[in-house]
């Protein structure tokens, strides 16, 4: 991190600048601060120190107001070195706690139900990441013949998820053949990645020349990316339209088109979302403004953490205007990804 020499007064002024135009979203003035902060300064000695943090980038003063804003350097500074330490309070845990543990077992509802949670307790855009299934490690297959021509393959893996597809084959095949080919694929398949199986089928699978399995071991090759790769098509739930397009800044019809668009193009939000910003994976990740690498969403502010199951992992977060109550989202954000993990581990 670039290390800036603030001194106490400037940090406290910083400090209170941003806590002001999170409240309010309008541009914050010395006698404001003067008014409603007690730090034994006056007005003019306020907005000298102010002057200087916007000379060295921390504040902005807009020119329709006589008032400061945070720039995005001075919410970097805020969240890294001046924020409340983050605690969630013991209603919210509750509210997670009923939320989560009342929700249905399958993977993609509980996702569903988290998305909505964080959303309720944030009033942000909230954003979740379907498990990347690159790191699955096949448990078994199952072959269930649905017809002559038709098989249902249920893929288990080792976090406790279930996928399942249903192929058609070019020939007609019988029990016995569909029974001798899961025996097969389990003893040459099980305890591998999916991103293995993907690179090596053809390969594992090449010295089984059978001409009675050949269909079905076909129909297998031809499937693989299907079968061994992520469980679904959408890869990311989205939650809180209506409550992040409630707040001021949408009322600017440039701003409220970037989320309508944001939320249209889920490819963008899982870039971003999927990207790595930090050393350790198990850290909150907190990128402002112009840190986001789509210009569209230079405006934004965005929080996000993975959670796990098992060997696989996917990624929760918010994203919403830069003035946010970092503090009690980053908390949010950490509580709620931590109880999913357990959710999830419990399924397995």
């Amino acid at each position: 991190m670039e290390e800036y020499q603030l001194k106490d007064r400037e940090k406290a002024i910083l400090r209170f600048v941003i806590h002001q135009f999170i409240l309010t979203a309008n541009p914050v003035g010395s006698r404001n601060i003067s008014k409603r902060y007690d730090i034994g300064l006056s007005p003019a000695s306020i907005r000298n120190i102010m002057s200087d943090l916007e000379e060295t980038g921390f504040l902005n003063h807009p020119h329709t107001s006589a008032g400061r804003v945070p720039t995005d350097k001075g919410y970097r500074f805020y969240v890294d070195s001046l924020m409340d330490p983050p605690k969630l309070d013991l209603n919210s845990k509750k509210i997670v706690d009923v939320n989560l543990s009342s929700a249905p077992t399958e993977t993609e509802e509980l996702l569903k139900v988290t998305s909505l949670i964080l959303s309720d307790l944030t009033n942000q855009l909230a954003m979740v990441t379907y498990p990347k299934f690159e790191q699955a490690v096949l448990q078994k297959i199952q072959i269930v013949q649905l017809s002559s021509t038709r098989i249902l393959v249920v893929v288990s893996i080792n976090s406790g998820m279930i996928k399942t597809i249903t192929l058609e084959i070019d020939a007609e095949v019988k029990e016995e053949q569909v029974s001798s080919v899961q025996q097969l694929l389990n003893e040459r398949l099980t305890g591998l990645r999916f991103s293995e199986i993907r690179n090596t089928i053809e390969e594992r699978m090449k010295d089984f020349n059978s001409e009675s399995y050949r269909p079905i071991i076909r129909v297998f090759l031809d499937s693989v990316d299907k079968i061994f790769t992520d469980q679904s098509s959408e890869k990311a739930i989205i939650s809180g339209t209506k409550n992040i397009l409630r707040q001021p800044e949408f009322e600017d019809v440039n701003q409220f088109q970037s989320v309508i668009e944001l939320i249209e193009n889920k490819d963008i939000i899982i870039h971003i979302l999927d990207e790595k910003k930090l050393p350790m994976e198990d850290d909150v990740s907190i990128t402002i403004g112009q840190e986001i690498k789509e210009e569209k969403f230079s405006d934004y502010s965005m929080i996000k953490k993975e959670y796990k199951i098992g060997d696989m992992h996917g990624t929760l977060g918010i994203m919403g205007p830069k003035r946010m109550d970092y503090s009690k989202i980053v908390a949010a954000v950490v509580y709620i990804a931590e109880q999913l993990t357990q959710e999830l581990t419990k399924q397995r």
